[in-house]
């Protein structure tokens, strides 16, 4: 295959996966209709490791990790699995799915601080100001326009909170996974962090009435838990690491723009969420924050 034809397919693949990605959103709210946080990323999660396992195999990159990747597999698949996505479920039981994901789009500013905090990474002027830019859509997206609900201490809804910790946890389990990336090949690894991250989840779930929310589950609810588990969890997850191979992170990421886009238009079809002046105002501004905040990175 040629080098433009490669590029083609892999913008094909980024561009599936930030699709992917932001209904996923949607779909989660209509699978918590059933069933509870928990049984959710249970199931999810157990769909995604026979979809890696089945590509894993194909692409006979199937190796049994040592003791030491194990533990590091681990760590990676309670951060990014289990608690991220414990978090990011819960929170959708009370917020708006165009909400999260424009809190979520929030990520690259944690990364940022993160660097600044940890590794003393230097902060640029045009970084500081596209955190403040991104931290203002934030909450104007969060109090809907209505800035002055703040000095009363109204933050949102307590999902908008549980959102914002898990947009700063996805930063951690993305600045832990720079390592393994460069070690392993990307489907091995994350074969091996998922299926860590759902036995993490199965033990919560033997401890909870989680098994038995699954006789709830109808027809839409299997239908939003097949979407999480074959195409979020599953064919995303190759189809965007497969383009990390042929482009640049900093070409790639652009990508990631779209998602909250993708999550508004399709919670509005599909959850009849509002489309209002506020939340689009909010989110521009927090797309154009998180823009300044990795323009000055990459620069």
């Amino acid at each position: 295959m040629s080098v433009e034809r490669r590029k083609i397919v892999a913008i094909v693949e980024a561009a599936f996966s930030v699709i992917v990605w932001g209904a996923s959103f949607i779909a989660t709210k209509v699978a918590l209709r059933y069933v509870s946080p928990l049984t959710v990323v249970w199931l999810r999660f157990a769909i995604g490791v026979v979809i890696l396992g089945i590509a894993m195999v194909i692409r006979r990159q199937m190796a049994w990790p040592g003791a030491k990747e194990w533990g590091y597999f681990a760590l990676l698949g309670f951060i990014g699995i289990t608690f991220h996505q414990w978090l990011q479920s819960t929170a959708l039981l009370t917020a708006e799915a165009s909400t999260t994901a424009w809190i979520i789009s929030t990520t690259p500013v944690f990364m940022a601080l993160l660097g600044w905090l940890l590794l003393r990474e230097r902060l640029r002027w045009l970084q500081i100001f596209g955190i403040g830019l991104a931290g203002t859509g934030v909450l104007i997206v969060v109090t809907k326009g209505n800035l002055a609900s703040l000095v009363g201490g109204h933050f949102g809804s307590s999902g908008d909170a549980l959102v914002m910790v898990s947009a700063a946890n996805w930063a951690v389990f993305s600045a832990l996974s720079r390592p393994g990336l460069q070690r392993y090949p990307a489907t091995r690894m994350m074969f091996f962090v998922m299926i860590s991250g759902w036995l993490f989840t199965s033990l919560l779930l033997v401890g909870s009435s989680g098994l038995g929310d699954i006789s709830h589950l109808r027809l839409s609810g299997w239908l939003g838990i097949g979407f999480l588990g074959i195409f979020c969890s599953g064919l995303a997850y190759i189809a965007w690491y497969d383009a990390l191979q042929v482009m640049p992170a900093s070409q790639l990421g652009v990508f990631l723009y779209l998602e909250p886009l993708v999550a508004v238009g399709v919670a509005a079809l599909v959850l009849n969420e509002s489309l209002t002046i506020s939340s689009l105002l909010g989110g521009v501004t927090i797309l154009l924050g998180v823009w300044m905040v990795n323009q000055s990175h990459f620069s």
